[in-house]
């Protein structure tokens, strides 16, 4: 089983009823730069954490001493909007989910994943908020809520089932 798909699944029993994980990635608490002085200093200081990024929620899960996979507990609740920042170099350095996160470069993608999904919702959002486009089934535009359950509808549908009645946008 592949890392990303263990994290998640491990992430699951932490997980609300019909909330899905949109990306899952690694990080650590020590830099491992820290190593250069004394490899000691990551084996006592360091902590794993898992990110997990869900349609409603980001969540900070601790994880093992030695081990990325395991999702232990709930660290810490971070509203789906917050944008993480745009990953760079070996180690990134992320600040915006509270304590500072080491994020190795294979993990990268899957935190421009996040953020790109959630612009995708506030670019949908613009659009699907004006009453034209939703005139016929609603004679109004929809909410931000609205939008958002569309999205992910769509978006399960098409993980589902490999298509949906929406071809892209």
């Amino acid at each position: 089983m592949a890392i990303r798909d263990q994290m998640a699944a491990n992430a699951a029993p932490l997980l609300q009823p019909d909330e899905t994980v949109q990306a899952v990635f690694g990080a650590q608490t020590t830099s491992q730069y820290l190593s250069l002085i004394s490899y000691w200093i990551i084996v006592v200081k360091n902590s794993y954490r898992v990110v997990v990024v869900t349609d409603r929620r980001i969540l900070v899960c601790r994880s093992g001493r030695f081990r990325t996979t395991p999702v232990n507990e709930i660290l810490a609740e971070f509203p789906r909007s917050t944008k993480l920042g745009e990953p760079h170099g070996l180690w990134w350095k992320c600040e915006s989910l509270g304590d500072r996160l080491y994020v190795n470069k294979r993990f990268h993608k899957d935190a421009r994943a996040a953020d790109e999904l959630h612009e995708d919702l506030d670019a949908l959002l613009q659009v699907f908020s004006k009453p034209e486009v939703w005139w016929f089934p609603f004679q109004r535009g929809l909410t931000a809520e609205e939008t958002e359950g569309f999205l992910h509808r769509k978006l399960s549908e098409w993980d589902s089932r490999g298509w949906s009645q929406w071809a892209g946008w």
